[in-house]
């Protein structure tokens, strides 16, 4: 009979994640997504799974977890910890695999943060005095005793992240899936996130595998990467070589000011005006936008930044018309306007990816061959019979940014238009904005992504406090910058 340390080695030895000839296609598509896949993640490591946008890094990650497991074929077999995941019933699953979504929104179920803690423990008939004690030293550990009792609705987005982890991990779950969890987070929300993370790995052994993007800020942390490719996945030989910073291509300044107006050529006019802008959500609510004065030039790229919950996707809705100023003024040149929301589901209804397409074509002169060339633009060719849900979360953000440039705006809003995209398609929106602008189009967005904004904007404005803090050239604005830096 074995004795107690032979079991823990064998335990030990008992990969977190272990999938063999694995396939995975869905419905209605021509393709897999998961091509007969075999990977393997060793207990107590920190992975990151890396891949172009529509890899199936999402659709990998979920089909670790049963309650989320997405609906087609599958082939082959798919661990966690020794035990198929098919095999696994709702207090299992809990316990061996946690999963912290992209977006927090999608995964924040109560209205006050004790609760949200509280939620997956009482589901699980986590005895009271357990579950209170497990509570505290989540908050404790996460910081979270000075906000407990707030409203989740309240909650800043990096907030709102942080507690999703924490929700998750309360649960104490063995293995760790994230994705893209710091997509929607200023870059110093995406620190204390990341440092966060990484004090989960290390203190409490949880084996942690992250899908994103954006590997650069993760290295340091990991043990180990792995890449998706047509449906087949490898392991990154060289962790050093994900800290490049890939370039858009075509972001020339010189080039960029002469077509857009920079002293010396044409005269520019406002897209694009606030004075004395006052805003908030509710009487009793705090103001959103305080007193302020901003100025968009017509026919340029202008970038909004600042933390989460500064007020920039407000900004946003009041320039698109959603939201209505309660004190001073907001004019805009043209009633052409459109706006890309943080979670583009927002503007589908139809049942496949074409007729998303489709659905405005009577309004604004379009037809099918249009909608067809511009699913080509985007990177999304063969994907007109999937059902908007099916794409992944940025394939559904190119899929509406194109739905949206098909109405022919003369200001475009965009909310995080790069979140979720790989280098490629973040080129493809990059080439479409260039030619939109270089059409005389204005283009407003607020965004996480600096590399993003540094290769593309023309003015940077700051957004803190309800208030425009500093508006700057890009060049001006990077310049000494201490924290707001690509």
């Amino acid at each position: 009979m074995p004795v107690k340390s032979d079991v823990r080695a064998a335990e030990a030895a008992t990969p977190a994640i272990e999938a063999r000839n694995l396939s995975f296609g869905y419905t209605g598509a021509r393709r897999l997504v998961l091509n007969n896949l075999s990977w393997r993640v060793e207990q107590g490591a920190f992975a990151l799974l890396v891949g172009g946008t529509g890899s199936g890094k999402s659709t990998l990650l979920s089909l670790c977890k049963p309650e989320i497991a997405p609906a087609g074929m599958r082939t082959g077999s798919i661990e966690v910890l020794g035990s198929p995941v098919e095999a696994l019933d709702t207090a299992a699953s809990a316990r061996s695999v946690g999963y912290v979504f992209q977006n927090p929104e999608n995964q924040i179920v109560c209205e006050s943060v004790w609760h949200e803690l509280a939620f997956g423990l009482e589901n699980l008939g986590t005895p009271q005095g357990e579950m209170r004690r497990l509570i505290a030293e989540t908050s404790y550990f996460f910081g979270i005793d000075d906000w407990f009792r707030s409203d989740t609705a309240t909650l800043s987005g990096g907030r709102k992240q942080l507690l999703a982890l924490a929700a998750t991990l309360v649960m104490q779950p063995r293995v760790l899936l994230l994705d893209e969890p710091t997509a929607q987070l200023d870059p110093i929300a995406e620190k204390n996130f990341l440092h966060a993370l990484f004090r989960v790995h290390r203190e409490l052994g949880c084996t942690v595998v992250v899908a994103t993007h954006r590997p650069q800020p993760m290295v340091d942390y990991a043990t180990c990467a792995f890449e998706l490719v047509d449906g087949h996945i490898s392991p990154v030989a060289n962790l050093a070589s994900l800290r490049a910073q890939p370039h858009l291509g075509n972001a020339d300044d010189a080039d960029r000011g002469e077509q857009e107006g920079a002293p010396g050529s044409r005269a520019q006019s406002a897209a694009v005006e606030l004075r004395r802008a006052w805003f908030r959500y509710g009487r009793r609510e705090p103001w959103v936008v305080r007193n302020m004065d901003l100025t968009v030039q017509a026919g340029r790229i202008h970038a909004l930044v600042g933390g989460n919950g500064c007020g920039k996707s407000t900004l946003l809705a009041l320039m698109a018309g959603v939201q209505c100023l309660q004190r001073g003024s907001l004019s805009a040149a043209s009633a052409a306007r459109a706006l890309l929301p943080q979670d583009p589901r927002a503007l589908f209804i139809a049942e496949t990816a074409l007729d998303e397409l489709m659905e405005w074509a009577p309004r604004a002169a379009y037809d099918e061959e249009d909608a067809r060339r511009a699913l080509e633009r985007v990177g999304l060719a063969g994907s007109e019979g999937l059902h908007p849900y099916d794409l992944s979360g940025g394939q559904q953000q190119l899929l509406a940014l194109a739905k949206l440039v098909l109405l022919k705006p003369r200001l475009l809003l965009l909310d995080e238009p790069t979140k979720g995209l790989d280098i490629a398609a973040r080129r493809r929106v990059a080439a479409a904005l260039r030619a939109l602008c270089a059409d005389g189009v204005t283009v407003v967005m607020a965004s996480h992504d600096l590399d993003f904004v540094q290769q593309m904007a023309d003015e940077i404005s700051m957004v803190f406090d309800g208030e425009v803090a500093c508006t700057a050239s890009c060049e001006e604005f990077f310049q000494g910058n201490v924290y707001y830096r690509p």
